[in-house]
């Protein structure tokens, strides 16, 4: 039975995550390897600004998920950014990561804690006759 009160709680816990990874990550460069991850895979000349670029869009993010506007293709666009950027990292720069090629079980569990949340755990709304 769906509870509103986990749904809601694990939305904002996901904003959380994008919030952290774009503001503090890479907009305020307190984690450099993930402007060293962007440098390996586009190049050194692009890497500062794609990768504030980047922490901009999940900010972006994390406002879309807290607005609660098309939560179902939000859960989409979330679980095929992270599925792309975790293969792209799996396959090109594992070890830049925080834990290396096991970092993808952590992907993996976020996208299924995204899928649950969406798509099982919802609270669908009361149809009025």
């Amino acid at each position: 039975m769906p509870d509103k009160k986990i749904y809601t709680l694990l939305r904002y816990g996901m904003a959380t995550v994008w919030i952290a990874n774009g503001l503090f990550c890479k907009v305020l460069h307190l984690v450099p390897r993930h402007e060293q991850i962007v440098a390996r895979i586009i190049g050194a000349d692009y890497a500062a600004p794609l990768t504030r670029l980047i922490g901009v869009a999940e900010m972006l993010m994390a406002l879309w998920i807290v607005s609660g506007i098309k939560t179902r293709w939000n859960a989409v666009v979330q679980i095929a950014v992270v599925a792309v950027m975790n293969i792209l990292e799996f396959m090109l720069v594992p070890d830049l990561l925080l834990w290396g090629r096991a970092n993808a079980l952590f992907a993996l569990l976020f996208i299924l804690v995204v899928y649950w949340n969406e798509f099982v755990q919802r609270p669908q709304p009361v149809r009025q006759i």
